[in-house]
């Protein structure tokens, strides 16, 4: 007997209630008895005194049978006053107090409520709350890990901005207006190139030289570069025709406006003026065709008087573009110079390209040391030829490199391009305008984060004490039920297993 009173009783939580009722240690209507005394427990509640510790039992927890055996203890003090003779007390608080213990302790009802009080506790309250506690962590570094993209992806763009930027040469404050200043020092950059071309000399007479010597060429080589080493950036006008133009009438360039125009903006054209049909000489209103035609037809024919019908056909002269200005003045594309102009700065990078290409072939040759057969085939090679060496030939292929470099980087392409089409600036500073705007955008998405982040903190925050408030009063109803049920089996030892919040 001895043995088994020290034995244990073990419990699993989720089995309490059903162990509770096996042993009929609970009625299986408790619960129609429990929707009753929940009733009179709200009824009392109304109409308590004022003490501390029945605030903190009632403030925001379920109330059950081991808080009403408190709240008695603390009324037999607070209504000690209102106790007769005979023991019993006249007030109603204590009564209706008494009453709810009294109904909680018949068929040990209180035993089933707070056995289901307690699974609950276990079962879904607490792991509900944890779900939303790691939940709000999660979203914590979920957040700062967005935040921190957000800003490396903003700070990627604004490098990226200011990188695309310096490659066009300017600060990036005002995109539209520094491109434009560019432009505008465009002709000056290229007429220092003009001038360094004169350097060329030399290159130009040993390419000569050398193709004569070996493919016995009888053209000429290298003919632009050969004009601009001589003339420098002249017109297109003077390499066209040969002549110095007396005047010269440079193209008009539009300049870009500063804010990117609508595309949806449709020009009527001017309704209130007057236009004259240059091949008709008929006056066209507001320069709008009403569909009135200058042809014949066969209804008005006879009311019209067309002329001498016999009469020679007039002879119409076919002139090539660019030949019907007077002589000596240069209008439009043979305005520009021989660099501004793209047909002739292609061809003037082209004959670069080819004799840079000479002289790293000849930089090669020079090198191959041995070579009898190479020396033997330029020993009757003119003495221009004969007289260079190796690092003279470098230098020479480092000048005209400088030159091709400094025509087709990148910065003077995107310049070339805004001088033939000035609408280019507004697609370039849409471009980079877009760059800025999505790091803005991204910032403010990063802000976003940080607000977010905060809330959960706080969500956070607010969830952490109720955890530790229901892991307390879980573990404290875990012990109360232990006590309660070992009573019952003369003090053996209960353990209830499996609470764990």
């Amino acid at each position: 007997m001895e043995n088994i009173q020290n034995l244990p009783i073990d419990i699993q939580t989720s089995k309490l209630l059903d162990w509770l009722l096996d042993r009929r240690h609970c009625n299986l209507k408790w619960q129609s008895a429990v929707k009753i005394i929940r009733e009179k427990i709200n009824a009392a509640i109304q109409d308590m005194p004022e003490n501390e510790e029945i605030k903190q039992l009632l403030a925001g927890s379920y109330i059950h049978y081991f808080h009403c055996l408190r709240i008695v203890e603390i009324l037999k003090g607070t209504e000690a006053s209102s106790k007769n003779i005979f023991g019993r007390y006249s007030s109603q608080r204590m009564k209706d107090w008494q009453e709810i213990v009294s109904l909680y302790e018949a068929d040990n009802v209180y035993l089933a409520e707070v056995a289901s009080l307690l699974s609950r506790n276990v079962s879904y309250e607490g792991p509900a709350l944890r779900k939303q506690l790691a939940k709000a962590q999660q979203l914590q570094q979920e957040l700062s890990r967005r935040e921190v993209e957000c800003q490396s992806s903003a700070s990627d763009l604004r490098e990226r901005y200011y990188a695309a930027c310096k490659q066009y040469g300017i600060t990036g404050e005002n995109v539209a207006r520094e491109l434009q200043a560019l432009v505008k020092d465009l002709p000056a950059v290229l007429e220092e190139v003009g001038k360094d071309a004169a350097k060329l000399e030399e290159h130009i007479k040993l390419y000569t030289a050398f193709t004569n010597f070996v493919c016995e060429w009888s053209e000429p080589v290298l003919p632009l570069l050969t004009f601009a080493q001589k003339k420098g950036n002249a017109t297109f006008y003077e390499w066209r025709t040969g002549k110095v133009p007396t005047v010269v009438e440079r193209p008009v360039v539009e300049e870009a406006p500063p804010d990117t125009a609508t595309d949806d903006t449709i020009d009527w054209g001017d309704f209130g003026t007057d236009t004259q049909d240059a091949t008709s000489g008929i006056t066209v209103e507001g320069g709008i065709d009403w569909g009135i035609s200058v042809e014949p037809s066969s209804e008005d024919a006879g009311g019209i008087d067309w002329g001498d019908s016999e009469a020679a056909p007039i002879e119409i002269e076919i002139v090539d573009a660019g030949t019907d200005c007077p002589d000596g003045v240069a209008r439009g594309e043979d305005a520009l110079s021989i660099l501004e102009n793209s047909q002739s700065r292609s061809q003037f990078i082209d004959e670069l390209t080819e004799l840079e290409v000479f002289l790293t072939q000849r930089v090669s040759e020079m090198g191959e040391e041995g070579n009898v057969v190479a020396m033997s085939q330029f020993q009757l090679a003119p003495s221009v030829i004969q007289s260079q060496t190796r690092e003279h030939i470098r230098e020479m292929l480092s000048g005209v490199q400088d030159l091709l470099g400094r025509l087709t980087s990148l910065r003077m392409q995107h310049l070339f391009m805004i001088q033939a089409s000035p609408r280019y600036v507004e697609r370039v500073s849409e471009v980079l305008r877009q760059k800025m705007k999505q790091a803005e955008i991204l910032v403010l998405k990063g802000a976003t984060m940080v607000e977010k982040r905060q809330e959960a903190l706080e969500e956070q925050s607010r969830l952490e004490p109720r955890v530790d408030l229901l892991a307390g009063r879980t573990r404290e109803l875990q012990k109360l039920i232990e006590v309660d049920i070992s009573k019952k089996y003369h003090k053996r030892p209960v353990n209830i297993m499996g609470v764990n919040i």
